[in-house]
């Protein structure tokens, strides 16, 4: 067996967090001198020592790691574990990639001139619909994200309901939010279905004199699109009159377990295209 320092040389762990993981019971010493409370440590730890190290740096708390390394953890429970932090840590990289984003538009509207001359804005009529919906005051922009996958599923269960049409959002708050969002998802239907737990089926209302602009590209972007429409109205004598809905002419959907109509997806957000619609009326 190998003192303490010996093995914290070729394990390549700090005498401190070897003391620090006995201290919380995940790496016991094999043996400890009664006399000298010296620490010995045998090769048959470092397999458990290299699952702390692997955990760790995948982003698991100590008292997950302890839960992990329990002796009745079966591996399938690891492995749910283990895609968990995963798919957590898409999330967080997904946000960074939109913060990203939203500061590179920025920094190119600033250094413009030209700012909402890419828009055009168009008034016209949007038609009635039978339509899939869920609403609630979601957390963040992901939670409506998971919002359309729930419902999406729920659709997915009935054959041939759902409508080759874009899914769309409708935000109900009187003020801009970027946290407990009070907002619906919708998905077009060919033909009404029951509703679900959450999932309501109801005809969306038709809108008479929405003013309608399109912004192509990621939605971190997107907000480029409301200045224009906003600068928009404001010059041409309107007032809102509704809520504003995203409609998602072209959009991503990954690893959800089903297809959805091939006709409004896109495979990067490069190639994402946001109709905003909002009801208005001349002042």
């Amino acid at each position: 067996m190998l003192k303490i320092g010996d093995f914290s040389r070729l394990s390549r762990v700090s005498v401190r967090m070897l003391r620090h993981y006995d201290q919380l019971g995940l790496l016991r010493p094999s043996q400890t001198d009664p006399l000298t409370n010296y620490r010995y440590y045998s090769a048959d730890l470092l397999p458990r020592l290299n699952r702390i190290i692997a955990l760790r740096e995948l982003g698991f708390s100590l008292e997950q790691i302890g839960a992990a390394l329990e002796d009745n953890l079966t591996i399938e429970q690891l492995l749910g574990m283990l895609k968990l932090k995963h798919a957590e840590v898409r999330q967080l990289m997904r946000a960074e990639e939109l913060k990203l984003a939203r500061l590179e538009a920025r920094i190119r509207q600033i250094d413009s001139t030209t700012g909402s001359g890419m828009y055009d804005v168009i008034v016209r009529d949007i038609g009635a619909e039978w339509a899939a919906t869920y609403r609630e005051s979601a957390v963040d922009d992901n939670r409506i994200q998971s919002m359309f996958e729930e419902v999406e599923r729920y659709v997915a269960t009935y054959d041939g309901a759902r409508a080759d049409r874009p899914p769309f959002t409708i935000y109900y708050d009187p003020e801009y939010r970027e946290t407990d969002i009070d907002a619906e998802v919708a998905v077009p239907l060919k033909f009404a279905i029951p509703d679900g737990e959450a999932v309501r089926i109801r005809q969306m209302p038709g809108i008479t004199n929405a003013a309608c602009v399109v912004h192509r590209g990621d939605y971190a972007t997107v907000y480029q699109a409301y200045n224009a429409l906003l600068g928009w109205i404001e010059s041409n004598g309107y007032r809102m009159t509704g809520q504003i809905r995203e409609v998602y002419l072209q959009y991503g959907a990954d690893d959800l377990g089903f297809e959805l109509p091939p006709t409004h997806l896109a495979d990067d957000p490069a190639g994402y295209v946001t109709e905003l619609q909002l009801p208005i009326e001349k002042e």
